[in-house]
């Protein structure tokens, strides 16, 4: 009887491709003990219980400061048609996208924009980002995966290569106030959730709205960078994370959408809740040098400057 569960609970966990692009199949959950995270390491023992493993708890105090963390170039991130098809794949919401890339922030070399997903909790109430930031733990995570362009795509090269892959790392917080629908481009982006409810369900994405409408509010010039893997069996150490430093805002509404919209598997299947990796051991974080030297640095040139003038008789 219990060999019969356990095969019964990993069929029920089965999943076909993971949602980072990783090929094959793997049988791994979030919402059953015989095949949640904390029996990846045995499940995909490769990757999963490696020394670079993702997501960590980003110390700020500790990050350490690299003048080569330039700004980013993102490319047609303002184009409304970048979006083609939402998906549910059992274990995220995923969208797929066309036509856009990054480059510069002292990456290798450009990056095709594959697509994004999510992370989330249980509703605003249980938060459920994936990165922490000094041990605080935020109610959502939003994932853009991207691919060397010189890869054309082809994820099994990507992920062979130590950085293969590029993830751009967005937070997501409550947005303050009593607002709703907030900001219009979420409420764009969740009206679609009641066409994919179960898992395999797919929508297509009327034009309309952005990459850039969806990432309101953040300096993309202001990050913190580490070397890490995929968050999802197969766990390859394949990712160069870019964490933002600012949030995206977004109603709560909007928020506790995820948590009791889609679902695991049919529609008698649980909702997708807590879909999001433990906090793996720390890695060495960079991030931008600090200006208030320099700042510093100028103000008291500039008074120097003033003493020798005003000071001369």
């Amino acid at each position: 009887m219990g060999m019969n569960w356990f095969v019964t609970a990993l069929t029920l966990c089965a999943l076909v491709v993971s949602t980072h692009g990783a090929t094959g199949t793997i049988a791994w959950c979030y919402h059953e003990p015989a095949c949640n995270d904390t029996q990846w390491p045995t499940i995909a023992p490769q990757f999963c219980n490696g020394s670079r493993q993702s997501p960590i708890d980003i110390v700020t105090a500790s990050a350490t400061a690299n003048a080569n963390l330039t700004a980013f170039t993102f490319h047609n991130y303002s184009s409304t048609s970048a979006m083609q098809k939402i998906t549910n794949t059992g274990k995220t919401v995923k969208v797929t996208l066309s036509n856009v890339g990054v480059s510069g922030g002292n990456l290798p070399e450009a990056y095709d924009s594959l697509q994004f997903h999510l992370h989330w909790g249980n509703g605003s109430a249980v938060p459920g980002s994936e990165h922490t930031v000094n041990g605080k733990r935020y109610p959502m995570e939003l994932h853009i995966v991207n691919s060397r362009s010189s890869f054309n795509g082809n994820t099994t090269l990507a992920i062979a290569n130590s950085t293969g892959l590029a993830a751009l790392g967005f937070l997501i917080e409550e947005m303050s106030g009593d607002a709703t629908g907030q900001p219009a481009s979420w409420h764009n982006l969740t009206s679609y959730l009641t066409s994919i409810r179960n898992a395999g369900d797919s929508a297509t994405l009327a034009p309309g709205f952005s990459l850039n409408d969806l990432l309101v509010g953040v300096d993309t010039t202001k990050f913190y960078r580490y070397h890490g893997s995929l968050t999802t069996p197969t766990c390859n150490e394949a990712v160069i994370w870019t964490v933002f430093k600012d949030t995206i805002k977004v109603s709560r509404d909007i928020i506790n959408l995820f948590n009791s919209t889609v679902r695991v598997g049919n529609a008698s299947s649980p909702y997708q809740v807590n879909v999001y990796r433990n906090i793996q051991p720390a890695l060495p974080v960079q991030t931008q040098p600090s200006t208030s030297g320099a700042s510093k640095t100028c103000y008291s040139l500039g008074l120097m400057a003033l003493s020798l003038i005003f000071g001369k008789s």
